[in-house]
């Protein structure tokens, strides 16, 4: 069946602090380049992400205007790669991307987003989807869990009995950090605003959960460590849990930031560190995916701990491919902590 020629997609034309900057447009159809794929989009996540684009305060270079918003889809390949080098390319042959493949497709530097219903990306941004995991759930997993299985992983390697301290533990990337460290036998302490936040983030996982806006975060860490710190600390937030984080990390601890809810980290001098031996990293999830071969095993790795059960995704709701779909959604411009 031949493809259309125009297709819907949802983004923005320029940058706005409200919702209503989100638009539907009619774009063509990509054509695909001789190193790309086609798919036909079944499934698009909405995230914080997508937010910072639209708010104008993604940390990366904007595409030009107007673009498809979105960092994540699933769906069914309708065109592969034709360039030679691609098709030799023994990464390429070991995914098995063939046309009618069920896919998932992620990143965060995508030109032209998946909040469309056809998306061409280059070949090594694709992967298989297996049989067992429906596009639904593919979405609600991707982004959290190839968020925090490399950086639970690599950033700092969580180990039975370590305290663990993961900020926003209600949102998504939070759940999936208290559920992986939980199960590998990771003591997860968590924060959030509210008691209805913290009931969720205590039944996937979080075994002590602090609400900051009404408790001393650093007091309760310490209290709940014996006066220790936590091992490790997963830092969504950014500037207002700078000087909490310091509080809160034990000697040789590690302290991982992710992302910047609150504003930038101001530039500080490393020497306040010293005293504890504390190691800070900023991790991008882009960074552990840009070696292909491992991209491909944590893409693999998160599908199957959901087949396991150690993941849990959580849908928050579900819209049609229409800008009024995601206006208000919290993702787009709610407080997640």
């Amino acid at each position: 069946m031949p493809l259309p020629t125009k297709m819907t997609a949802v983004g923005i034309s320029k940058t706005g602090n409200s919702p209503d900057v989100i638009e539907e447009f009619q774009f063509p159809v990509p054509t695909p380049g001789p190193n790309q794929i086609l798919i036909k989009v079944e499934w698009a996540g909405v995230n914080w992400s997508d937010a910072q684009k639209r708010r104008g305060v993604w940390p990366l270079a904007l595409p030009p205007f107007p673009f498809a918003l979105g960092v994540e889809c699933a769906g069914t390949i309708v065109s592969v790669p034709t360039d030679d080098e691609v098709l030799k390319d023994e990464e390429y042959k070991v995914r098995s991307l063939n046309i009618g493949s069920r896919v998932v497709s992620f990143g965060m530097a995508f030109p032209n987003g998946p909040m469309s219903e056809y998306f061409v990306t280059t070949w090594d941004t694709v992967y298989p989807l297996p049989d067992e995991i429906s596009g639904r759930t593919a979405i609600a997993t991707l982004t959290p869990g190839c968020t925090a299985l490399p950086l639970a992983t690599e950033a700092y390697n969580v180990q039975a009995g370590d305290y663990v301290l993961v900020h926003t533990v209600a949102g998504s990337v939070g759940l999936f950090f208290a559920q992986l460290n939980k199960s590998r036998g990771g003591i997860v302490i968590g924060t959030t605003s509210t008691p209805e936040k913290a009931a969720i983030a205590k039944a996937n996982g979080a075994d002590h959960v602090i609400i900051y806006k009404t408790e001393n975060v650093a007091q309760r860490v310490l209290e709940i460590t014996g006066g220790l710190g936590v091992h490790a600390i997963f830092d969504g937030v950014g500037k207002d849990t700078f000087q909490t984080n310091l509080a809160c990390i034990r000697t040789k601890g590690t302290i991982v930031w992710l992302g910047f809810a609150s504003g930038l980290v101001e530039p500080f001098a490393p020497h306040i560190t010293a005293m504890k031996a504390a190691k800070y990293v900023f991790a991008s999830a882009a960074a552990y995916f840009a070696d292909r071969k491992a991209g491909r095993e944590y893409v693999a790795e998160v599908f199957r701990l959901v087949a396991n059960g150690v993941f849990k995704p959580f849908v928050h709701n579900e819209y049609p491919l229409s800008a009024a779909g995601v206006h208000g959604e919290r993702a787009m411009g709610g407080d997640d902590r």
